[in-house]
């Protein structure tokens, strides 16, 4: 029962107004409200959305129009204000505005970030080709940046910042920045995990004539699908719809035929890439059988192929004006194969997002001191693994500098405030990650300096990387080595919790001849 003067439990709006301000109440009352569909909560400033899982009847033209220069107070929260607000700011003030929108994978990032630019959209009465340009910009990039995970069946594996550019509350363009694509999904996914979206949708969208003529053969035999065919099975309607909704998207947006079919054949190029076998042992190596894989691969990319197979099994440096050959073990000629690839898919990635970039850009006879914008941040969510690498790494160090910011704005900055107003603050605690930032960020000796000056060694490895981790980090207490000596795990104590089995490749920076391939690629 509410106790005097408090109302009921899962009734209050904004959690900083609650009496105790502790994780417990906290975590009732957002429970409570989540038991009755009511995703979203604030505290102060922020707003917290618990992501429902199924479709609720919140986010219709109705609702939209509740949300246009209203009060806070006067409406339930709901991430139709946060748009609302910045906008209103934006036009009030002529200062720039941003929205943050951080959590864990599976919490409904990317759906946020379409709710906020559809909304905008709605506020500033957009009914022009361009908006809705802007508009299909997401399921644009969600085809080529997402991927089925054990938590999300469409987790968002890069982040980016939207900006959306106004003058006098009219949308005039937008400009996007891309970070972290998870690169090493291109070429290995996890047990019950995908590869990027695009890459089934080839395979379920595209006729047979078309599946020729990338060269896409049977999915069940390609190394970069590790999972195998069975999604094409299981989800073929999806995946075709997929397909669908990729090819319009592209269209309304404004890609040419040629460009989307460029797209397709270095995407039906990384496949056979992957299939590329070696002979030989850990002092040299030359490509197996040609038809599995390297034939189709150099014709892709418009390569001859002796030439991609010397680029996969011969490492070439220059050391005062002459040429170092040295010959790749299988390994290492496999590890070449895959950072290719890598480098391939995100210079690709990169296009795509340059290419929206020059389609969405508002006019050149439009004076810069006349826009303003609108930044919209989706960042990955912190992520913890059986198995993480490097880019478990950088989205973990991406969510602590937003820790750290969250930690400014919400702690220090108002202590500094109740200090100057004679409050005592002194009960209020929070931990500070100051520590970790330096642990990752710190130069000479910082996680990230380390490696890459272990990157640049011939006879660099991965044990070799952590044995230099070990010697500079042994004691701390949110840095741990694996028991066994001979293993290359070690583990990392973030704010959110430890994360176990951490891996990092020195490999993954060796990708000798992608410049060249990539160049050749996209300049055809």
């Amino acid at each position: 029962m509410a106790g005097l003067g408090r109302p009921p439990v899962g009734e209050v709006d904004d959690l900083a107004s609650l009496a105790h301000l502790d994780e417990e109440s906290l975590l009732v009352e957002l429970r409570t409200r989540y038991n009755k569909d009511t995703i979203y909560s604030y505290v102060g400033d922020i707003l917290v959305a618990l992501n429902p899982f199924k479709k609720l009847p919140i986010f219709d033209k109705k609702h939209a129009m509740k949300y246009k220069k209203v009060v806070k107070s006067h409406v339930p929260p709901h991430i139709y204000y946060v748009a609302d607000s910045a906008y209103q700011m934006m036009q009030e003030t002529g200062r720039n505005q941003c929205c943050v929108i951080s959590g864990e994978s599976g919490a409904g990032k990317t759906e946020s970030t379409k709710f906020i630019i559809s909304h905008l959209v709605e506020l500033c009465q957009g009914k022009t080709a361009l908006e809705q340009r802007i508009i299909q910009v997401n399921p644009l990039l969600e085809s080529f940046g997402n991927a089925q995970t054990i938590m999300n069946d469409n987790s968002s594996r890069f982040g980016k910042y939207i900006q959306l550019k106004f003058k006098q509350g009219q949308v005039l363009g937008a400009k996007i920045n891309e970070y972290l694509l998870e690169k090493s999904r291109v070429v290995r996914q996890a047990d019950q995990e995908r590869n990027f979206h695009v890459f089934y949708y080839l395979y379920c969208g595209l006729d047979e004539e078309d599946q020729a003529k990338y060269c896409l053969g049977s999915a069940s035999d390609k190394r970069y699908l590790s999972n195998g065919a069975g999604p094409l099975r299981t989800h073929k309607k999806e995946l075709s719809e997929g397909y669908d909704q990729l090819q319009t998207a592209m269209d309304l947006v404004g890609f040419e035929g040629l460009e989307q079919e460029n797209l397709f054949v270095a995407l039906g190029g990384i496949l056979n890439l992957g299939n590329v076998e070696f002979d030989g042992d850990t002092d040299r190596s030359s490509v197996g059988d040609p038809e599995l894989g390297l034939k189709n691969a150099a014709a892709l990319f418009g390569l001859d192929p002796m030439q991609l197979a010397d680029t996969l099994t011969v490492s070439v440096t220059v050391t005062r004006g002459e040429q170092i050959r040295r010959n790749l073990g299988v390994h290492k000629a496999a590890d070449a194969r895959d950072a290719i690839a890598k480098t391939i898919y995100g210079r690709l990635f990169s296009w795509i997002v340059n290419r929206v970039n020059n389609l969405l850009a508002p006019p050149v006879t439009v004076r810069q001191s006349d826009i303003a914008e609108i930044g919209i941040l989706d960042i990955f969510g912190f992520e913890k693994f059986d198995h993480n690498s490097f880019e478990q790494i950088c989205i973990n160090l991406a969510n602590e500098q937003l820790q750290f910011f969250f930690n400014q704005h919400i702690f220090t900055l108002e202590m500094e405030e109740y200090k100057r107003e004679g409050i005592d603050a002194a009960s209020i605690k929070f931990s500070d990650n100051k520590h970790i930032l330096s642990f990752f960020m710190q130069k000479p000796i910082g996680l990230l300096a380390l490696l890459d000056e272990e990157s640049h060694f011939p006879q660099a490895s991965d044990l070799s990387f952590l044995e230099k981790l070990s010697k500079n980090f042994k004691k701390l207490d949110f840095f741990e080595r694996a028991k066994d000596t001979s293993s290359t795990y070690f583990t990392v104590t973030h704010y959110a919790g430890a994360v176990r089995g951490l891996e990092m490749s020195t490999h993954d920076r060796q990708s000798r001849g992608c410049n060249v391939l990539c160049w050749l690629l996209l300049a055809g």
